[in-house]
This record gives C-alpha cells, structure tokens and sequence, in this order.
C-alpha cells in the first residue's frame, strides 16, 4: 500500500492448521501465503475425511454428493472447523451432506438473474445498479450459495470479449452509477485483472460506486495480505468492499488483519449476513457475532433470508426466526449493528425489507408505537389536537388514541433504574413516575 505499510500477517498459523500444512507438504511461511492457500485448495472427498478424520460412512455420502455439487475448500477455512463437534458452524458451510441430494423445491436460478441479462454475466435489475459476475471460482464453495448452479461447470468464467459489452452498456446506460462485482470471487482472479477490471469501470463517467462482494476476509483472509492488491484497492476511491462473515468463529487474528489492511486502504466494509439453520439462528450468536463485525468497523449491512436455490433447503429458517432475530437485536445493540433484513424475492423481485411491526394502530391524528421493550407509547407526527370532550370509556390502545394518557409501560430494567434514580443519581419517590 503505497505511503502506509500493510498490516503483517501473524507469525504463524494456529496449531489447528499444522496438521493440514503437513498433509499438504507446506512450510510455515506457506501458511500466510494466499497463492499457496490457492495452489492447495481442497477439491476431493477424500482428502477432506482424511483432514477431518471422518468415518467411511460418511465419506460416501461426501463422494455422492460431491458428484452433484462439488466440494472446494482452502486449507485456512478448513482449519477453523472443529473435528469433534458433529454439528460445527463452520464444517456446516463447507463441507456437503446428504441433504443437498434431497432438495425437491430448490431453484436453478431462484433470483432469475439469467433472466435479466442484456449482456452475458451482467444482470441490470435495479434502475441505478448492474451486477457484474467476472468470475465462477472461489476459495471456498459455501454450501448455501444462491449461485450454486454455476459452481464447479467449468474451471473459470474468463473475462473476454463479454467485458467490453458490459462495459459498452454500462456506459449507454447512463442511469447506472453502481456497479456490482461478483461471481465466484473476484478476489480469485490475478492482481492485473482486477487492476484492469477496477480501471475501467472507474473511468466511465456515471458510475459513482463500485462495490466489490467477496468472502475472501472470511476464508481466504491472507489475500489481503498482498500489497499489490491494497495498492490496486487504494487507487480506487469509489470502491465499497461487501464481506461476508455469518458466525463469530469466523473472526481470527487472520481475518481481523485482512479487515484493518483494507481499511487501511480507505476502502469501507460492509457484511451481508445470511441466515442459516444451524449456524447462526439464534439470537446469542448473532448478537456476538454484531458485536464482533462492530469492533472491527465492519458495517452489519444486511441479513439475507436464504435463498430458496436448489440443494440448500435445510438450511432454510421460518421468516419468523429472522423477526424474533431482529427484535432481539434492536434496542440491545447499537443501531449501527442492526442489519437490514431482507428477503430476496424469487422471479427477479429484488430485495425486500421484512421488519417487526412498530406501528401497532393509528388514528387521524395520533400512531401508537411499540419500541424494543414493549412500551406502547403515543406518537402525534404533527402536534398534538383537541380530541372531543365526549369520549366513551375505553382501555387498551383505543384509550391511548381517545384520551390524554401517553403510554403503556411494562417493567423492564430501564423503568426499575428510573424508579430508583433520579437524574443527578440520588434516590427518587417511586411515585413521581
């Protein structure tokens, strides 16, 4: 990074991953090293029962699944998986089951992005935004991926005569001024692709933002180790970085370096979570893993409903768990750490915010509003107006809307410290509330 040094990697790899650099014939120094993470990417069934020591049952259902939906994953994001927990987050994302096979109502192409396509790989469904996919490969293939039809079909999507026509459409299309990379991960292609890929799209004189999508900070952080790549992410001022961490073990002295060296760069990071059966449906590990996105400046940007994609199914939650997540993370965290939670409607219907329901009722004058606590509190948008002095008797809501009393209160902690606090901190009459 030129002008400020990047952030050195650790000094060497936790003791979780000897065992795999020993298997794979690297060095310690190997470990840090994305183009030898990359060199050594783990593609066989076999290899991945022998790394994980897992029985020959188990290993046959990989290998059939396999066939279907192939198995890639770096030797970094394999080390992170714990071999003795069955039900382990991080195994749960990058190594296939059984299920995969039984998924009778997933989706080729559940966003329709296919269906949008002016040009081959660039999908212009928002009025201001294309999506551009410049590549199939990954470090890692998630197991959820909503793009998991075009995983492992060939060894690469290579940038060619197709670029320059997305690059002319972008350029016709003067309404568009964001331009999303993605694929695979771009974050796989080499250092003068990217180069070349970031130079063009910064000159055409429309587009006001590029976003990049990559999991690399997740499993592949040591990427960001390169000062090739931070020079080539500095130079470009309307570059976005969107990551994508979905548990707090993802977080290691690895991926928080790779995050400080990218923003050290200037280049902001948001994280677009996705909900997971398994891995982060409940409210203890989403609110840890916020607090960990937070105190690495990692903006919780969205919470993605999964995608209904073939093979994907059963890490599917109720719509209802991702509310119960959301009400949970409202009011206790900073809003800062509360992601937008979206689902990304099937057909091509773009994403769509699910809330919890704030507003409770209404009148002509008056909303009433239900905050994080379960306080029922009246709310005039427009200052208070003389209500008739003939009002029936009424209790509940319709009392809050009718007469003058502002609120419902529940007890909470909040309610009990103003009831035993006044404002300089001495005790107060329990009365005056």
């Amino acid at each position: 990074m030129k002008g400020e040094q990047e952030e050195k990697p650790p000094s060497k790899p936790p003791s979780s991953s000897l065992r795999i650099m020993e298997a794979l014939g690297g060095r310690v120094p190997d470990w840090s090293c994305w183009k030898w993470q990359m060199r050594n990417l783990i593609r066989s069934p076999e290899l991945v029962a022998k790394l994980l020591d897992l029985p020959v049952g188990e290993l046959n259902l990989l290998q059939e699944v396999h066939r279907r939906y192939p198995i890639l994953v770096s030797p970094y994001y394999l080390s992170l998986i714990d071999p003795t927990d069955e039900n382990d987050p991080i195994k749960r994302q990058a190594i296939p089951v059984y299920d995969e096979l039984l998924d009778s109502d997933g989706v080729y192409d559940p966003l329709a992005e296919e269906e949008d396509m002016p040009v081959e790989g660039l999908t212009h469904r928002y009025p201001d935004r294309v999506l551009l996919v410049l590549t199939n490969l990954c470090p890692t293939y998630c197991r959820f991926c909503t793009r998991k039809r075009i995983l492992g079909k060939c060894s690469r999507i290579v940038l060619h005569r197709n670029f320059s026509k997305a690059l002319q459409y972008i350029r016709e299309h003067t309404e568009i001024h964001d331009v999303i990379l993605s694929g695979g991960d771009p974050l796989t292609l080499p250092n003068s692709v990217l180069r070349r890929v970031l130079e063009e799209i910064s000159r055409i004189e429309n587009v006001e933002i590029i976003r990049l999508g990559t999991r690399a900070p997740v499993t592949l952080p040591m990427r960001f180790f390169d000062e090739e790549l931070l020079d080539i992410i500095a130079s470009c001022p309307k570059l976005w970085i969107n990551t994508h961490f979905n548990h707090p073990r993802e977080f290691t002295p690895f991926s928080e370096r790779a995050i400080r060296n990218i923003l050290r760069a200037g280049v902001p990071v948001n994280n677009q979570t996705v909900l997971l059966k398994g891995v982060n449906d409940d409210l203890a590990t989403m609110r840890e893993l916020i607090r960990q996105l937070l105190k690495n400046r990692v903006r919780p940007y969205y919470l993605f409903h999964c995608d209904p994609t073939e093979g994907v199914n059963h890490f599917r939650t109720s719509l209802f768990k991702g509310l119960e997540i959301i009400e949970g993370l409202r009011g206790h965290i900073s809003g800062l750490g509360v992601p937008t939670y979206v689902v990304d409607a099937p057909g091509g219907g773009g994403k769509i915010p699910i809330m919890p329901n704030y507003i409770l009722s209404a009148s002509d004058d008056a909303v009433i509003l239900r905050n994080y606590e379960g306080m029922i509190i009246k709310y005039y948008p427009e200052g208070k107006k003389e209500k008739p002095s003939n009002t029936p008797a009424t209790t509940g809501i319709s009392e809050l809307l009718e007469t003058d009393k502002s609120a419902i209160v529940p007890n909470s902690e909040r309610i009990e410290r103003r009831r035993n606090y006044s404002g300089n901190g001495e005790p107060k009459d329990r009365d005056s509330i």
